[in-house]
């Protein structure tokens, strides 16, 4: 597995962001079987993560900075890994890339919603659940922040 590579939206080639949103599209999308509308603005100024194996994208995420954000944290996103790299702790691996740059780049308490099977796997990076849990997309979610 190669080191996660970390871009500004402008740094990626156009293969990296065909084969983004081509990973995000075959979990989200068609795993998930949830129609939703993926390209949301957001990864214009987002920070995306990148995890290869060779010339394979196996994972990704994304980093939606303070600013574009209501509660002026820094929201962890669009995290994803390929079905045939699950439980190889490639999602650990991606999250605590974004929790170490939002602490870098962002000191403070950083948030993300993640659908509600992933709470307890959330939670061991630190993070906590905030409010009740909704439906995004049709899939169950929570609110969740890890504190700075």
């Amino acid at each position: 597995m190669e080191p996660i590579r970390v871009k500004q939206f402008s740094e990626l080639t156009t293969k990296d962001l065909y084969h983004l949103l081509q990973l995000r599209s075959e979990v989200f999308v068609v795993e998930q079987n949830c129609v939703y509308q993926d390209l949301d603005g957001l990864d214009f100024e987002s920070i995306h993560f990148l995890l290869f194996d060779g010339p394979v994208l196996v994972g990704c995420a994304r980093v939606v900075p303070p600013a574009l954000n209501q509660d002026g944290l820094p929201h962890i996103g669009r995290l994803v890994v390929k079905a045939s790299h699950r439980n190889k702790k490639l999602a650990h691996q991606l999250m605590q890339s974004t929790i170490g740059f939002c602490t870098k780049n962002f000191p403070g308490a950083m948030a993300l919603m993640g659908q509600s099977y992933l709470v307890k796997f959330y939670e061991a990076l630190g993070f906590e659940v905030v409010g009740e849990e909704f439906l995004e997309d049709g899939i169950p979610h929570f609110n969740m922040i890890k504190k700075g």
